[in-house]
């Protein structure tokens, strides 16, 4: 875009990713205007200057590109495509870009409206938790066309490092939900291996350290071991979501044959966890269970 004017953007959903991610497009220079259902989570991005909008579809109908970073499925069906949302309200030639993590099949339907009305739609799921947000590292899981994939790209280059085309509308959804599957069973491993340490009476922070760097090393272990050791459960991504997640993994993965053993086990924990009343701790908080503490 060098030399050119840079587009609108319009933001919706201000949490505790979506909060900095806008904040770095902020800091780039993009004129931003968001939403949030709990407004006041904008506050600190309107006291910079960004516009406070009423509606998904308000921010839809004044920005050339759009970005959405919600909680479930559910929500995004609904703001992308109920009357009067954001396909609805999309200026035609506008970009639409999903980084919530969702289904295939939803972006490849919200890609096919967006079409039909002279709009681009992508997903572009995001991994990297609240540090990747707050430091710009965030890996970006693109699906969609190669044409816009690269008019996205100057924004995604702002929000993060790591950033991949999958392949069509759907893919990034699908190459989240692989990494999901991945991160399920690390952290189960995480939280037991620790486990196993401190009831054996080792030191856990002395363990973590000498075995970072070996076969058993992980960005889990090497952020989340630290946190759980100090009895830190503050989500930088919430158990709620991971659990949402977890399920649209197994899902997938049964419609395509496969029966994730590991994957079943870390979501059987990790609703326990939620259940007894830790859905709103980092994912980290699986450790309570192995600590014989409830949420």
């Amino acid at each position: 875009m060098t030399g050119e004017a840079l587009p609108s953007v319009g933001f919706i959903g201000i949490g505790v990713m979506g909060g900095a991610m806008a904040g770095h497009l902020m800091d780039a220079g993009y004129k931003l205007r968001v939403h949030n259902r709990s407004a006041s989570k904008c506050r600190v991005l309107a006291d910079r200057g960004a516009e406070l909008m009423a509606s998904p579809g308000d921010v839809s109908a004044a920005s050339d590109v759009v970005i959405t970073m919600v909680g479930f499925p559910k929500d995004v069906e609904e703001i992308y495509l109920s009357p009067g949302g954001i396909v609805e309200r999309a200026r035609v030639g506008a970009l639409l870009i999903d980084m919530t993590t969702s289904s295939r099949e939803l972006a490849a339907g919200i890609y096919e409206a967006a079409r039909a009305r002279g709009v681009s739609a992508c997903d572009a799921p995001v991994t990297g938790g609240d540090r990747g947000a707050r430091d710009g590292t965030l890996s970006i899981l693109f699906g969609g066309d190669e044409a816009d994939y690269e008019r996205a790209l100057p924004l995604f280059r702002v929000m993060g490092k790591n950033i991949e085309r999958f392949g069509p509308a759907g893919s990034g959804q699908t190459a989240k939900l692989a990494n999901q599957i991945i991160i399920a069973g690390t952290m189960l491993g995480v939280c037991e291996g620790l486990a196993y340490a401190e009831k054996s009476g080792l030191d856990a922070a002395a363990l973590i350290e000498c075995v970072s760097s070996g076969a058993a090393g992980s960005w889990s272990l090497s952020n989340y071991g630290p946190r759980i050791l100090k009895g830190d459960f503050a989500p930088g991504f919430f158990v709620k979501h991971f659990v949402k997640d977890m399920a649209l993994a197994g899902e997938s993965a049964a419609s395509a044959g496969l029966s994730l053993k590991g994957l079943d086990a870390a979501l059987e924990q990790y609703r326990r966890l939620a259940e007894s009343g830790g859905a709103e701790d980092g994912t980290q908080g699986l450790y309570k269970l192995y600590r014989g503490r409830e949420a």
